[in-house]
């Protein structure tokens, strides 16, 4: 899910790292009037560059018994599985972004039916939204962002190639709801944060 450096928690921006339409001027990581902690700030123009967290959104998507798993091509965790998901794109909704990973990485068409949860991974500040979705066609095929995609039946998900923590939680959470068409979103499962 993490594609350039600045995804990284130790990230740290030098004097050109940033731009706005306004400044040109060198950045520093300070803290602006009126805040309380360190901001990239235009040393000429005094804009002011808010880190936010990356919202990331993915969902399960079953067709009959089968869930789609995508191994991955890019780092991290190359070679591992996990569910279609990545970045959510501006001006795009969590569904939308949520459907269009799953034709990006796997051709595959989906059709989203309900939240199934909402994770937080403050290690590399990301919410995760990971959605419930049929599949309308198992006809699925690699993407560029995924080595190899298939259908699993739960038995025979290869859990010691997962890529993420959360990728195993979101499994889990599914077969627990898997009879139930209504039940609040998931969190995090107590005390985890996403180390692996």
């Amino acid at each position: 899910m993490s594609r350039d450096s600045s995804d990284r928690p130790d990230f740290q921006a030098d004097k050109t790292t940033l731009d706005s339409s306004l400044n040109k001027g060198p950045v520093n990581r300070r803290v602006p009037e009126g805040d309380n902690r360190p901001r990239l700030i235009c040393d000429d123009c005094g804009f002011i560059h808010y880190d936010n967290p990356k919202i990331v959104v993915g969902a399960i998507c079953l067709h009959e018994d089968r869930i789609l798993l995508c191994r991955r091509a890019i780092p991290p965790r190359i070679g591992y599985w996990t569910l279609p998901a990545g970045y959510l794109e501006l001006n795009e909704s969590t569904e939308a972004g949520a459907v269009r990973e799953a034709f990006e990485e796997a051709t595959a068409r989906i059709e989203i039916e309900r939240l199934l949860a909402v994770y937080n991974i403050p290690r590399i500040s990301q919410v995760q939204l990971i959605y419930r979705a049929r599949l309308l066609s198992p006809e699925v095929a690699a993407g560029e962002e995924s080595q190899e995609v298939a259908l699993f039946r739960w038995e025979d998900i290869p859990r010691q190639e997962i890529a993420f923590p959360s990728v195993h939680w979101a499994l889990d959470h599914h077969r627990e709801t898997q009879a139930m068409s209504d039940f609040p979103p998931f969190g995090n499962p107590a005390g985890e944060t996403g180390h692996y």
